[in-house]
């Protein structure tokens, strides 16, 4: 007789084969991300009085304090905390979320999960066995990070490592709560991420208000649980029973809410149409279906534009004296003045961003396409390059929006030229597309291998961020279409050519990878 739990662990091994090499990527990307910290930083504040000077800073200013929170000790180990737990504790929580979805809604979405379900498998299986893929990956990402940091101090490793994995896997269950509350998997990953967005906000909102992580703010998101451990800097060992209690609870409400719905069901109903009019085209349903991600992204990128302008002027003041700081800065943004070279890097970082963006819009494709929603379309008089010409249309022009918005945030922040900023945001549009077209080859070309472009645009992203400040070689650096952009603004001015290059590029790869969809057979 089967039990709820029957075939639990054959779905948990089909899971981790099938994450085998997404899950590790992400793993690998959030340890070296934090695991990485303290050699850069000893070599930008060698001594103690540095360290206590940028704590001294960075705690005075309510900015730093929303982007990163607050510094709780002078140590290597604590301003290792400070400066990655939060974006490590992000990036575990996305891997997190990712795969409960993938396992659990997505499986529904495309009818494997009730092909599963015919067999010997228990009615809570599929969902136990996401969650436990998610705590597999979590858990190597806290014994990387406590192996990685543990000559810094093996309780504050252990602690902040403990952290992160507690944040990841508290969305996780935030995840499986959103798989039985929606009614497909974009929607799932959608509403997940907008509660890691809130958790965001909220941790930012306190940090920005009250020094000390100590705003009920702070406690409500469980970004702000984190750095109440406070890793290196005396350790709070009983805040992680916030995550040991947080986690279960939500995934028992998963639980019960799976139970009490029908298969390929969810809570919230989608609402239909209209179907007429607005969309009687491709290129308009296109629209429609990325509409949400467009709003949600925009937003972002806007808010967090005034948030990196609103930083700028007091960069001089943290930076002080250090030019090892100013180095990195300048790396990033370019030799310009201090103020403009964090604009421009603030804005590089953005640009990098916006290529993830650029690739979800294409995949989008992929995902129509295995879902055999795009089937139906392709049955009347509809090319294919048509249908994805709509998709490409979006996935280029809308980094040109949110680029645009978080211009205007920086220009707003900073309260200087908006028009300058703005143009510093655009110019990062060529790379953008470059990221975006490598994902249409990949798409048209080999739909298997599509999610490879997120692992491209990711090492971009994280060369952008660490490469500056762990001094890595410049021709390391070039291998980031970002590299051959103009420093804007700056005393270079605009170089049409390397635009023009990274745009021909971009137009090239594009080209070539709606011909492979032109040729190849659909769902292959």
């Amino acid at each position: 007789m089967n039990g709820p739990l029957t075939g639990t662990g054959t779905l948990l091994r089909l899971a981790l084969r099938r994450d085998r090499v997404m899950a590790p990527v992400w793993v690998a990307a959030a340890a070296l991300l934090v695991v990485s910290m303290p050699r850069a930083l000893g070599a930008v504040y060698a001594t103690g009085a540095e360290r206590a000077s940028v704590a001294a800073s960075m705690n005075a200013n309510g900015s730093m304090r929303a982007l990163y929170g607050p510094v709780f000790g002078q140590s290597l180990g604590a301003l290792t905390a400070w400066r990655t737990g939060v974006f490590g504790a992000v990036l575990a929580a996305v891997m997190s979320l990712v795969i409960v979805v993938r396992h659990t809604r997505e499986e529904e979405e495309t009818g494997r999960h009730e092909l599963l379900c015919s067999g010997a498998v228990g009615r809570r299986a599929p969902l136990t066995a996401a969650l436990l893929a998610a705590l597999t990956a979590d858990a190597a990402v806290a014994v990387l990070i406590a192996g990685g940091l543990a000559g810094q101090g093996a309780a504050g490793a252990l602690a902040l490592g403990l952290g992160i994995a507690g944040t990841g896997l508290v969305f996780a269950a935030v995840a499986a709560v959103a798989a039985q509350l929606t009614g497909s998997a974009r929607a799932a990953k959608g509403l997940a991420a907008a509660a890691l967005g809130a958790a965001f906000v909220l941790r930012a909102a306190g940090d920005a208000g009250t020094p000390g992580a100590g705003s009920a703010l702070t406690w409500a998101s469980p970004l702000g649980w984190l750095e109440n451990v406070r890793a290196f800097a005396g350790e709070r060992w009983w805040v992680l029973g916030l995550f040991a209690a947080g986690a279960p609870a939500l995934a028992a409400a998963a639980y019960a809410l799976a139970g009490r719905r029908d298969l390929g069901m969810g809570f919230l109903a989608a609402r239909p149409g209209p179907a007429e009019g607005r969309l009687g085209s491709a290129g308009a349903l296109a629209r429609r279906l990325q509409r949400g991600a467009v709003l949600g992204w925009s937003a972002a990128f806007l808010t967090v534009g005034v948030v990196f302008g609103g930083m700028a002027d007091g960069v001089a003041e943290v930076v002080g004296g250090n030019e090892r700081t100013r180095e990195i800065i300048e790396r990033m943004g370019g030799r310009g003045g201090l103020t403009d070279a964090f604009l421009a890097a603030m804005a590089g970082l953005l640009g990098m961003a916006a290529a993830l963006f650029a690739v979800s819009c294409v995949l989008r494709l992929h995902g129509e396409e295995t879902s055999q929603r795009a089937e139906p379309l392709l049955a009347h008089p509809l090319g294919r390059l048509r249908w994805a010409g709509g998709h490409l249309a979006v996935a280029f022009a809308g980094p040109a929006l949110i680029l645009l918005l978080a211009g205007l945030g920086l220009g707003l922040g900073h309260g200087g030229d908006a028009a300058a900023t703005v143009g510093t945001c655009l110019a990062q549009l060529p790379a953008v597309w470059v990221f975006g077209g490598l994902a249409a080859l990949l798409y048209g070309a080999a739909p298997r291998y599509a999610a490879v472009a997120w692992a491209v645009a990711g090492a971009a992203l994280a060369l952008g961020w660490l490469g500056p400040a762990l001094d890595l070689p410049r021709q390391v650096l070039d291998l980031s279409p970002f590299a051959h952009l103009p420093r804007l603004p700056g005393p270079g001015g605009w170089q049409p050519t390397p635009l023009l290059v990274l745009t021909g590029l971009a137009a090239a790869l594009t080209a070539a990878g709606l011909a492979a969809l032109h040729r190849r057979d659909m769902t292959a």
